[in-house]
């Protein structure tokens, strides 16, 4: 069961975890995005909710592999979509204080959801993009893979320069598998071990999302989930902070980070 304790005595243990650990794990989802002006609602990239489509589809199918590979121009549209509205947002300061730790904490991963390259923008480097990005275009005729600032002047759907096949974003869509290469750095990091798994904005409904979290609590290791809402994890975790990203992310550094003989 979560621990329950006055707000500023949680903030104050979750801060003293956090110093002591060497390898956080860090798992967001969309709503570390929130406060960049993102929105946390369903499909990918957080844009739709029971939508559907100007063609008749529901979101789920207009952004699948079927679709993509039946209509490309369907899914591109959607997807032109979602870019434009990470076009719009910046790393906000969860991205940012992320990032820090990591460099104070070279063993710091984190697990992200999310496609629209705000944690890579605000420098994290340790960093599993689960679903991928729609920051990078890919050709699977000729291996050709480009990644990309933004979808302006880009014509949808894009051809492979090289082949003149079409290239697709290098996301994970609807009925897709995860790619290969993001579970196995996950497989790696779970092996040596987190020593605290923080999970951030995410409603945690994909088992591989609440695996390192049931992971933690079976093994001795807090788990804190930081979100204002209830999740699939929220009952197993150690620790609660029931609050935003942005903010609870600051409230932390901050006491991390006074000067030393400061009362927190």
């Amino acid at each position: 069961m979560t621990i329950s304790k006055p707000f500023d005595a949680m903030l104050d243990e979750v801060a003293a975890l956090l110093a002591r650990a060497q390898r956080p794990l860090f798992i967001t989802g969309a709503g570390i995005s929130a406060d960049s002006g993102l929105p946390t609602y369903r499909g990918i990239g957080g844009l739709y909710n029971d939508r559907v489509t100007e063609e008749g589809f529901p979101i789920e199918e207009a952004l699948s592999g079927h679709m993509l590979a039946r209509r490309p121009e369907i899914t591109w549209r959607y997807i032109g979509q979602i870019e434009s509205n990470c076009r719009e947002a910046g790393p906000n300061a969860a991205h940012r204080l992320i990032a820090a730790f990591e460099k104070e904490k070279p063993g710091l991963w984190v697990l992200t959801q999310n496609i629209d390259s705000l944690h890579r923008k605000a420098g994290s480097n340790n960093l599993i993009e689960i679903h991928g990005t729609v920051h990078r275009l890919l050709c699977a005729a000729c291996d050709y893979e480009r990644e990309i600032e933004d979808y302006a002047g880009l014509v949808l759907p894009p051809a492979c320069p090289e082949c003149r096949r079409q290239v697709r974003p290098d996301v994970v869509l609807f009925g897709e598998m995860l790619p290969r290469l993001a579970l196995e750095q996950l497989s790696c990091v779970m092996e040596k071990g987190p020593d605290i798994v923080v999970s951030i904005g995410t409603t945690s409904v994909f088992p591989y999302i609440a695996h390192p979290v049931w992971w933690a609590r079976q093994n001795g290791i807090a788990a804190v989930e930081i979100n204002p809402g209830d999740t699939e994890v929220s009952m197993i975790a150690s620790h609660r902070l029931k609050m935003g990203a942005a903010l609870a992310l600051t409230a932390l550094w901050d006491r991390l980070h006074r000067p030393s003989g400061t009362n927190v």
